[in-house]
């Protein structure tokens, strides 16, 4: 079982960050290691949950996943060139360790190559949990990131499948016709409600995807988000993501936990951990120039390159199949996950203050952007608008159909999806693509012009860090947000916005509904 102590110890610790403003996920790194020297808990228990938590988490991104956007240029070319520009100069690093510390026992060239492509990846729990935590995760950035982690999730099955032991079973081919299970997935999805039933079945489709592929000597994961990809596209298939989204972090808190498990280095291994950890410092700035090539915008280049700012664990996966092989001495396998460590500490800082980064540095890395953009990364006009809706979710459709009843071709929506944006106006209702984070975008809003925005994003953080940014921008206007506690309430209120507390006064706007309804 989880010994209690590590629950409350990854507690604290997770508290201790985010009082200083950092992701919790670094407090559970900490109290890994911290399990790992005092013997907390079963290792092997918290092994199987951070299984649990990857295959929940693939599962969640196929349920979000469009295939033909892997098919840009900017996604796969990118990953690609960045593979092929970083495994060469990881391998010689590799290698020169020999000569550059002493007492470091040297490796096989094929290892070194084999350690180098595995170091080549980024951590997909990582990306997705620092757009979860800033509500990116529609954001086109957010999306061209974890479209390169996709490829690389591919190339990576490719090297465990063509590197593994067994080959894939005979039975293997008939996973193809897979796409014919999606009108019966579809049926049983729509069928199991809103409730637990919703949850218990999308459970079932991850873990059971998961086993059915390992049972074909296959990657689990792969199953995972194939069999999300499976369920994308339909009406309840954000309502399952939603639903999972509680479970999928709880799990990979655990995963966060394991890396502490491996434990530590001892002498000059940890030298080399320390080598390993600061290549990834390259890292950004390939990125960076690959995606600007592509016609992308500095800032859309510069958030891309920092959420892949760190090594996977696919690196530690590889490194215990050569341990277990021989290949490699076991002293490795531990130097490599406090690297992964490391590289997630040097990563958070860079991600938690990303946009304040851009802002001091806006005007230099513009100057690096191609002149013609992508279609995607233009400049949106947002017409004579007075009011402006930030977000156009469930709450934000609601506010646009409301006051355009009053204030008709007045109002126009933000959504940060451009699929979705494009559903809008189809549908008659004046919508653009854009980012409310993204300081490019507000200033060339005209926000002079505009009498009042409406803020109703994901999270009450991104709601808080938009109203900041107007405030910078010196928006006269009036600015109204929703919050969805008390203590969000006050805060917004202090910051001299205008506030709707949804649970509080929902029974307030249902009864003004039924006295319509009455006349």
């Amino acid at each position: 079982m989880i010994e209690p102590i590590l629950v409350g110890v990854a507690f604290l610790a997770g508290l201790g960050f985010r009082r200083i403003g950092m992701p919790p996920l670094l407090g559970y790194l900490i109290a890994g290691f911290l399990a790992g020297w005092f013997e907390l808990g079963d290792a092997d228990v918290i092994h199987v949950l951070s299984e649990i938590g990857i295959t929940l988490l693939l599962f969640t991104i196929g349920l979000k996943l469009n295939l033909r956007e892997l098919l840009a240029p900017q996604i796969w070319v990118t990953a690609s060139l960045h593979t092929v520009i970083v495994v060469p100069l990881t391998a010689a690093v590799l290698l020169a360790l020999l000569w550059v510390l002493p007492g470091v026992e040297e490796i096989d060239a094929s290892v070194a190559w084999m350690l180098a492509f595995a170091l080549s990846f980024s951590s997909t729990v990582f990306a997705v949990k620092i757009f979860d935590e800033r509500g990116e995760g529609a954001a086109l950035h957010a999306k061209i990131a974890i479209g390169i982690l996709i490829v690389q999730d591919i190339f990576a099955v490719s090297y465990l499948v063509l590197s593994a032991e067994h080959t894939p079973s005979p039975w293997a081919f008939l996973l193809l016709a897979l796409p014919l299970l999606r009108p019966v997935l579809v049926y049983l999805l729509k069928q199991a409600g809103h409730g637990e039933l919703l949850i218990l079945f999308g459970m079932a489709v991850a873990l059971g995807s998961a086993e059915l592929f390992h049972m074909m000597h296959l990657e689990a994961g792969l199953g995972a988000l194939l069999f999300g990809v499976l369920l994308s596209n339909v009406d309840k298939s954000v309502e399952l993501y939603k639903s999972l989204i509680n479970f999928k972090d709880i799990f990979l808190t655990a995963f966060f936990l394991s890396i502490g498990y491996y434990g530590l280095p001892s002498g000059n291994m940890l030298l080399v951990a320390l080598v390993i950890s600061a290549l990834v410092l390259l890292r950004p700035l390939v990125y960076f120039a690959l995606l600007l090539m592509f016609r992308l915008r500095a800032r859309t280049s510069l958030l891309v390159g920092l959420s892949l700012f760190n090594y996977s664990e696919f690196g530690l996966i590889v490194a215990a199949m050569a341990v277990n092989s021989g290949q490699l001495p076991g002293a490795w396998l531990t130097t490599l996950a406090v690297a992964m460590a490391i590289s997630l500490f040097i990563a958070v800082p860079f991600n938690t203050h990303v946009h304040s980064m851009y802002a001091r540095l806006a005007t230099r890395l513009q100057k690096m952007e191609r002149k013609e953009l992508l279609q995607e990364e233009r400049p949106v006009d947002l017409g004579e608008a007075e009011i402006v809706i930030f977000g156009m979710g469930r709450i934000g459709s609601g506010a646009y159909e409301y006051l355009s009843e009053h204030y008709p071709d007045k109002i126009i929506g933000v959504e940060e999806s451009a699929d979705k944006a494009l559903k809008m106006r189809l549908a008659g209702i004046s919508c653009v693509t854009g980012d409310a984070s993204d300081r490019d975008f507000l200033e060339r809003a005209n926000l002079h012009r505009r009498k009042t925005v409406l803020v109703s994003l994901t999270n009450h953080s991104e709601n808080v860090d938009v109203v900041k940014l107007l405030q910078q921008l010196d928006y006269r206007g009036k600015i109204a947000v929703v919050s969805r506690f008390p203590d969000q309430q006050e805060e917004l209120i202090g910051m001299g916005c205008i506030t709707f507390n949804l649970y509080a006064e929902a029974g307030h706007g249902f009864a003004e509904r039924v006295l319509e309804e009455l006349g």
